[in-house]
């Protein structure tokens, strides 16, 4: 006779604001996988930084063909994600993103505690959220996390790169 699963659960309730952002980088073009390799000690570096608020921080693998690998963290709140992502190195290496992909696409989606769902998709295929929910443009009350969540914006550290700047000609 077979015995009885060990089930458990996690007990969250110490983490009333509690964040998981899945982030993931697929190679594109063959300059793309010195892209993807030259983020993992950056990665590496800036987790071990332990910042504030990070609880947790998994590395994933998505596919080999093509390469598409990425990460998953849990977060204490968004606050704390939105501070670190918005500070340096990250700040820097956004902006530098932004301007030259070097051969990927990037996306990432926010889940929330409370139900709310945000994600950004750039040079990507459709997938995850975008693969089955309408895809609009990541601009104006669209163009960052904060605009997509209806948050107030106030007195949170300043964006990776201003819409403007991003789009001026």
């Amino acid at each position: 006779m077979t015995h009885a699963p060990n089930r458990t659960t996690a007990d969250l309730s110490s983490y009333p604001d509690l964040v998981v952002i899945y982030l993931g980088m697929r190679v594109s073009t063959l300059r793309g996988l010195m892209t993807l390799i030259s983020f993992g000690p950056k990665i590496r570096k800036s987790v071990q930084a332990q910042p504030d608020g990070l609880l947790l921080h998994e590395n994933l693998l998505f596919s080999l063909v093509p390469p598409h690998a990425g990460m998953r963290q849990y977060w204490r709140d968004f606050d704390s994600l939105e501070r670190w992502a918005r500070s340096l190195p990250h700040r820097q290496w956004w902006q530098r993103f932004l301007r030259d992909r070097g051969g990927t696409g990037f996306w990432h989606e926010t889940y929330f505690r409370g139900g709310q769902v945000e994600s950004v998709f750039i040079d990507m295929p459709r997938i995850g959220l975008a693969k089955f929910a309408p895809v609009k443009p990541a601009r104006g009350s669209l163009f960052s996390a904060r605009r997509r969540l209806g948050m107030r914006e106030g007195s949170q550290p300043p964006p990776g790169i201003p819409e403007e700047e991003l789009y001026q000609r």
